[in-house]
């Protein structure tokens, strides 16, 4: 675990600092510099991009997690493994080209009455999903080599600042819309550049393919892993902006604006999974294939126990501080205030289970694991068609939310029934208690009526009263060595 700690320690600091930059640029850059029109035309853009460039790199993703450490060999340039990777993206970026351009009146019909404007600048989506896609692609290269620590700078933070630079320079009217939509596609295409030139100064890939050896290593099982998986990520990506792109075809750009600021500020609390996941998926897979299930089962454990730990922190500085946050915003962006609750509960509990992912697509059952996130996209399908003519926006998140626990349940009784694994302890009840408690005292404690000085308070009472209840608890004891001062008395014994 000591090189998933230092990784995932650097990646979560760096994430977290994304997040803080998400979060100025999603809540206070985008609402009062672009139009509601305008942030929700890049969303849906993105959303739409995003979804689209998950099927791009035909399972060459999972295959990479999944079966590089076979390939691993640094003196024979990994036996021409990023050649033989690199065929996979461009491959599907020709049938999703192909695709777009064949159902394009289809797909614009759903968008022309409610939002225009997208299906004015439709064909963005074409060389927006490349660049997504082959920045998926090579970000896994990366941490298949267990570099995490550049990538996840590049894409949660540099990628951020820049799109906040493009936003402000665009709100002083230098130039008009169409070329905004084209440098914001372009930022993308920077960072994808950007990731293949980090590649060749850490590894020197090698296109050349050794087709002997990819022979030995069976291609069709290789291929059939991972187009299978691909199923996966278009349904693991799709609950993430399938609510957007509803919201699009149902209400307006503006809807979808009010959504995309209220949805943000739950996913701060999954930044640490997100951080973590990067380094041990790699280990996870490297765990199986080496069958250690003890190994398996201690990540499992303490990333349930550590993410939900951090993940409730974070959640209750959200809730409790939510309603003030969202009044410092234009009028309308009050309007999302339940999609803020809503979404944040699904996502503690998505903390609360750990990288259950990771120990089920890694494992020889990623079939049921793929089976289980096509029911997961069907639900959150067909909730979002029920639900967001009855409560709009707030309908949207209920969809997700729901769709998103299922998914988890199902994945925890998966793994528990299985492997006979499961991450929760006593020590997982005090905690879950202790987010009760903190939350509770934030929404009763006295305020000032004063927004700013109010958050502040709030959190900072809040977030001490956590702090102390989790080390007089011992709840991470093991963790009290790393404390600055206290450690000490703990290093000494």
């Amino acid at each position: 675990m000591s090189e998933i700690k230092k990784q995932g320690i650097f990646n979560t600091v760096i994430t977290y600092i994304g997040a803080v930059v998400g979060f100025v640029n999603l809540i206070i850059v985008q609402p009062f510099f672009l139009t509601p029109e305008e942030l929700g035309l890049t969303r849906v853009l993105y959303s739409f991009s995003v979804v689209i460039a998950t099927f791009l790199p035909l399972g060459i993703n999972n295959i990479t997690i999944r079966f590089f450490p076979k390939f691993r060999n640094p003196q024979k340039r990994h036996h021409g493994y990023f050649g033989f990777m690199m065929l996979f993206p461009f491959a599907g970026f020709i049938i999703i080209s192909l695709l777009i351009l064949i159902l394009k009146d289809f797909i614009i019909e759903q968008y022309i009455d409610q939002s225009p404007l997208f299906t004015e600048y439709f064909f963005f989506v074409i060389p927006l999903t490349l660049f997504i896609g082959l920045t998926t692609v090579l970000n896994i290269y990366c941490f298949s080599l267990f570099r995490t620590t550049f990538p996840t700078l590049l894409t949660d933070v540099i990628v951020r600042l820049v799109t906040i630079l493009l936003i402000i320079v665009y709100s002083l009217n230098i130039f008009p819309l169409h070329i905004f939509i084209s440098l914001f596609v372009g930022i993308y295409g920077l960072h994808m550049a950007t990731l293949l030139v980090y590649i060749y100064l850490i590894d020197r890939p090698g296109w050349r393919i050794d087709k002997n050896f990819i022979r030995e290593q069976n291609p069709r099982r290789l291929i059939a892993f991972g187009l299978t998986l691909t199923i996966a990520s278009i349904s693991s990506l799709g609950i993430k902006y399938i609510d957007s792109m509803f919201i699009g075809s149902y209400l307006s750009l503006s809807m979808v604006a009010i959504y995309t600021v209220s949805a943000i500020i739950p996913t701060i609390i999954q930044s640490p999974l997100l951080a973590l996941e990067k380094i041990s998926n790699p280990k996870i897979a490297d765990a199986w294939n080496r069958s250690s299930l003890s190994e398996i089962k201690k990540i499992y454990y303490d990333s349930s126990k550590y993410l939900l730990l951090l993940g409730g922190l974070i959640f209750t500085g959200i809730n409790i501080n939510v309603a003030d946050l969202l009044s410092l915003l234009p009028p309308d962006y009050i309007l999302g205030i339940n999609v803020v609750y809503i979404l944040s509960i699904s996502t503690l509990f998505n903390m609360a289970t750990g990288t259950n992912n990771a120990i089920i697509f890694n494992s020889i059952y990623y079939r049921y694991g793929v089976l289980m996130l096509v029911l997961l996209i069907f639900l959150a399908v067909v909730l979002n068609m029920a639900l967001i003519p009855l409560y709009g926006i707030a309908g949207a998140a209920l969809a997700t939310a729901i769709a998103t626990f299922s998914f988890n349940f199902l994945k925890y009784l998966f793994i528990l029934v299985k492997f006979k694994l499961q991450p929760f302890k006593y020590k997982s009840l005090q905690i879950v208690l202790l987010i009760a408690t903190c939350t509770l005292i934030g929404f009763t404690m006295p305020v000032t009526g004063e927004k700013i000085p109010d958050i502040i308070l709030r959190s900072a009472v809040v977030t001490i009263i956590y702090l102390c209840a989790t080390y007089f608890l011992k709840i991470a004891k093991e963790l009290h060595k790393d404390i600055p001062i206290i450690g000490r008395k703990f290093k000494q014994h």
